[in-house]
Order: structure tokens, then sequence, then C-alpha cells
């Protein structure tokens, strides 16, 4: 028999695989590094996404109702405080004003005839009170030959008739004395009435003179001015339109009231501040960065100033983690400025370490 030769099968030994550890480390390691840097990022600011730019727009309202006459403007542009924007067919209110003026001068004439009443009165007055005076003094010459007649009579010194007569003088005299009074009474009434009639008047005239005021306030509310420097935009106006009163007819993006305001979790104010500086990311302009700082806080949540705020009195309640309006303002420039519009949607970090 042939002997059998064994061969033995070389062994491989495997070398182990380091990559895997490798790349499990350095993910490890970033994770590491990025659950540090996002811990010390976090605890120095406050982020938020809801946030956006707003400004002050003021609406232009027709004060008065008439036709649109002419626009001196045009959508989207820049206007200057003060500038005349929109004129209104005035002729109504000028007819307006003419008649209030003319009440107004017959108001005026009614109190130069008062003043001559009151002069006539006055002299009918002196007049009376000197009739009354001399009606007086016949009174009082009458009552002396009246005592002295008396006396005469008894001694037989006169006849009964020139005492009857005296008498009958003295009695004359008084009741002249008597309607002398009573006509200077009613003249001193009638100077008092007079008076008080001219006062009427004078109200009367007062109430033409705030009637010729409020006529010219009318028509100069037909020629409709910018109330401040900004652009126009949201133009509901046309030449030839019949506008009412209280009507809006555009509005006014004021110039230099950008800002911003920031709608953060009711948990974030903690570490808010009036004056810490924000980091600023226009979505519109990405490679746009903007510096500005914290201004102040709204009284109350978002959602107490919503149409149909939420009442938890039923027993429905869900808490929700509420947002607080913050108003940021901007540090830019004069150019950066121009370019942002209210609407647009920003990025907002506050620093709140340093």
């Amino acid at each position: 028999m042939a002997q059998e030769i064994e061969t033995e099968e070389p062994v491989v030994t495997k070398k182990p695989n380091r990559v895997i550890p490798i790349i499990l480390g350095l993910v490890l390691l970033t994770g590491v590094i990025f659950g540090i840097r996002e811990y010390i990022y976090y605890s120095k600011h406050e982020d938020t996404d809801d946030a956006q730019i707003d400004g002050d727009i003021s609406p232009v309202v027709a004060r008065v109702g008439g036709y649109v006459d002419s626009i001196a403007f045009e959508e989207n542009t820049h206007v200057n405080k003060g500038q005349v924007l929109v004129k209104l067919d005035d002729r109504d209110y000028k007819v307006r004003l003419e008649q209030a003026q003319a009440a107004q001068k017959g108001a005026g004439a009614s109190v130069g005839v008062g003043q001559s009443q009151i002069t006539a009165t006055s002299a009918n007055s002196a007049s009376a009170r000197a009739q009354a005076e001399s009606a007086k003094a016949r009174l009082e010459q009458a009552n002396r030959d009246y005592a002295r007649y008396a006396n005469l009579v008894k001694d037989g010194s006169v006849t009964q008739q020139q005492f009857d007569q005296a008498k009958a003088n003295r009695d004359v005299a008084q009741a002249n004395y008597s309607a002398a009074q009573e006509q200077y009474r009613a003249a001193q009434l009638q100077i008092g009435t007079t008076r008080n009639q001219l006062q009427v008047t004078n109200t009367g005239v007062n109430q033409r003179q705030a009637d010729v005021d409020f006529a010219k306030l009318q028509l100069s509310y037909t020629t409709i001015y910018s109330p401040a420097s900004g652009i126009i935009s949201k133009k509901n106006v046309q030449k030839g339109q019949l506008v009412q009163a209280g009507q809006t007819l555009f509005s006014v993006v004021n110039d230099n009231s950008i800002y911003i305001t920031a709608n953060f979790k009711e948990t974030q104010l903690d570490h808010l501040r009036s004056g810490e500086k924000v980091d600023i990311n226009v979505d519109a302009y990405p490679g746009l960065k903007l510096q500005g700082e914290v201004y102040n806080f709204s009284p109350a949540t978002g959602a107490k100033f919503s149409l149909l705020p939420p009442d938890n009195a039923t027993g429905n309640f869900v808490k929700v983690v509420q947002r607080v309006p913050v108003k940021i303002k901007i540090n830019a420039n004069k150019e950066v400025m121009e370019k942002l519009r209210p609407g647009m949607s920003v990025d907002v970090s506050v620093i709140y370490k340093d």
C-alpha cells in the first residue's frame, strides 16, 4: 500500500477591521463637538423664526365726501409730509362757506340794531327820570300850598273854594308823580330787555362765527395731504370717483419706522431684557446680516389680542405655550433700511450673555 501523505492547509489569520471603529469614533466626536457647540450657543442666545418686519402704516381717510377732482401721486412712490395728494370738488363747500358768511353779516347787523335800541331806550329813560323829578317838585309845591291853605281856611283867611282847589292840585301832582315814576321804571325795564336781546343776538353772532369756522374747516378737508413722509401703497381711489367721509383712500408706509416684531415663547422671556443685542437674518436677503437691540415687550400675549381670544373657563383646557411679541430696533444705514418691507420674514437671535 502506498503510504498516504497528509498535507496540512496553511492557517490564514484575519487582520482586525479598524475602519468601522474609526468611523464610529469620528461620528461620536462630531456629535460631541456639535452638542458642546449647541450647548454653548443656546446658553447665550434665544432664537426664534416667528418674526417679521413691521412698520408704521398711516391710513389716509377722507374727512368729507365729494367727487375726486385730481390725484397728484402714483402708487408705490415716495411722498413727503404735507404734500398735496388728492383734491375733491370743493364748489359745494365754497357755497356753504358763503352762506355761513352771509348769515354772519346779518347777525352782525342785528347787533348794531340792538345797540341803537339800547341808546334810544337809555335816552327815553333819562327823559322819564327828568319828568319824574319835575313831577316830584310839583308835588312838593302842591303839598306846601295845601298845608298853608289848610291853616288859612281855619281862620277864614281863604275861602273853602280856594282850599279845595289847593287840595285838588295836590292830588293831581301826586297822580302825575306816580305816573312819572311808572314811566321811569318802564324805561329802565326796557333797557334791561333790550340788553338781554342784545346778548341773545351776540350769542347768535358767535354761532354764526362757529358756522363760518366749520364751513372753512370742511372746505379745507377737500384738499388731502400726506400725513407723513413715506411710500404710498394700497391705492383705492380714482379720478371722478365719489368718496364718502370715513373712506380709506390709500396708506403711507412711514419712513424711519421699520422695526421687527419677534414672537418669543413665554418660556424664553426669562433671559430677555431691553437693550440686549440681536442678530438678524432676513429671508429675502440671505447674505444680509443685521444687528439690532431689544426695545420693549408687549403687555399681553398675541392670543389675547386675537379676534376670538381663548377662554379656558369652559373646562376644555389644553395647555399651549403662548408667545409674547417683542419689539426689536434695527441698527442699519438708510440704504439697507430702504430694502426692508413690512411683512418680510426674519430670524432673530438675542444675545443675553456676553
